[in-house]
């Protein structure tokens, strides 16, 4: 393990976050203590059989350590210093001062150490999304709206949501709660892009979710909304008629989310559904007539080679959606794998790099893009979550939630809200409990005008 001794406590976190990425490669304690001297810091690195001390500019401080750790494991990082969930902002900050790419790339490579491949992802994703920010238009928002209910709940998973068999019978005032936000603080704005995601929002009866379509389209002008998402996910919870609802209520974009195409991993990872189910519910949607649909696959699973991300992949070749969306296994603190993952064998750093290598090229293969991408605290091997796209389907809402230049009201339990205002952001996170949600529903709905009422004086 790695130890830090520093002299100013408000900045041990981020020196915690960078140090953290070496500890699997220092098999003894090692310690990194820093004083900070007015514009200069004092950084001495110490173990049984290493010492390193020197005086360094304050600015230069985490890229002396991360030269120090590189040096002393002979390792190197994929995103060099950068630990930060959305290192595109860099990038769009650089392109804003009209840097040029040759520049650009030298800045991210010698002062960041930012590996090459990872560089130029970072200028193609930057730049996808740079046509689609261009159009934002002023006091222009999207929606997310939280459905959080699951069939089950994989191991995985630590997002704001319950199993259905658990709260079923709290799932008709939690509608009438979400209508009540919906109608208290949504109303009447301008909408460039809406999702409905989770949790599993067709995790919900045939009547429910019809009805919880109705809620939105009585209640937003859809004829002025650019996307309507909706996150299928699990294809154990689509059936004909909530797809029909969709169609009939305006989504034009939907997401059916495999994670894998081996049948040994859902098992593993607690999704209650055959793979056969992944082709038969896909089929299904294409002859109803959706023509954006995104699968979500996850890199680094419990158990997966290689060899199964490749089948994955060209299993999704063969029904060739109109986005893929990649995520790297990230064990998250909530979930039950955390708690257990001495139990599993993880995919580690050289083998996850192989697979996104191996991802990578089949995306390409497939005419897909990388359009946005972002990245998680204890993703395995500091790697990433990527978007690809066909050429004219990328999906506004997952830039704008991303890239933080428009903000998103978010409405349900769990939601997290992010008020823009030029350079500056106010959140709000909904409760999370959906007994809470709905017995305080009118506090959050208060808390929303307050904090919409004061950014229309600020403008």
């Amino acid at each position: 393990m790695i130890k830090i001794i520093c002299n100013k406590q408000n900045k041990v976190q981020q020196l915690i976050e960078l140090t953290k990425l070496f500890e699997v490669y220092i098999k003894i304690e090692a310690i990194i203590s820093v004083t900070y001297k007015d514009t200069e810091v004092e950084l001495i690195f110490k173990t049984q059989d290493a010492y390193v001390n020197r005086i360094v500019d304050v600015r230069f401080l985490k890229p002396e350590i991360y030269m120090i750790l590189s040096n002393y494991t002979s390792q190197t990082l994929p995103w060099g210093v950068l630990t930060g969930v959305r290192p595109n902002k860099l990038v769009h900050k650089f392109l804003h001062q009209n840097l040029s790419d040759s520049l650009i790339r030298s800045i991210l490579t010698n002062e960041y150490f930012i590996a090459a491949d990872k560089v130029e992802l970072l200028l193609e994703v930057t730049k996808a999304q740079q046509k689609i920010l261009a159009q934002n238009k002023p006091n222009e928002i999207s929606i997310y709206i939280g459905i959080p209910f699951c069939p089950s709940r994989c191991i995985y998973c630590s997002f704001p949501a319950f199993v259905l068999a658990q709260k079923v019978h709290k799932i008709d005032d939690y509608l009438l709660a979400l209508e009540k936000e919906i109608k208290g603080v949504a109303k009447d704005k301008l909408i460039r892009s809406l999702y409905i995601g989770g949790g599993t929002p067709t995790s919900l009866s045939e009547l429910q979710f019809r009805k919880l379509m109705t809620i939105v389209a009585e209640n937003f002008d859809l004829s002025k909304i650019e996307e309507y998402t909706v996150e299928a996910g699990r294809p154990d919870t689509i059936t004909a008629d909530k797809l029909q609802a969709m169609k009939q209520y305006g989504v034009s974009r939907i997401s059916i989310n495999p994670q894998s195409m081996n049948q040994k991993t859902l098992d593993l990872i607690g999704r209650s559904h055959k793979v056969s189910e992944i082709y038969d519910v896909y089929n299904m949607a294409i002859r109803l007539g959706f023509d954006n649909i995104n699968m979500d696959m996850i890199i680094g699973l419990p158990e997966e080679t290689v060899g199964d991300v490749e089948f994955t992949l060209t299993e999704l070749a063969k029904m060739s959606p109109t986005n893929i969306t990649v995520h790297t296994m990230a064990i998250k603190t909530a979930s039950s794998l955390n708690q257990q993952k001495h139990r599993y064998n993880l995919a580690q750093s050289a083998v996850i790099r192989d697979m996104l290598d191996c991802t990578s090229s089949h995306m390409y293969q497939m005419g897909l893009k990388p359009y946005y991408m972002y990245r998680q605290k204890n993703i395995l091997g500091n790697f990433e979550n990527i978007g690809y796209t066909k050429d004219g389907y990328n999906c506004i809402y997952n830039v704008e939630v991303m890239e933080e230049q428009q903000t998103i009201l978010a409405l349900g339990a769990g939601g997290a809200s992010k008020f823009i205002n030029g350079l500056s952001i106010e959140r709000f996170i909904n409760v999370k409990g959906i007994e809470e949600y709905i017995a305080r529903i009118d506090e959050m709905i208060d808390k929303k005008n307050t904090i919409f009422a004061f950014e229309n004086v600020k403008n």
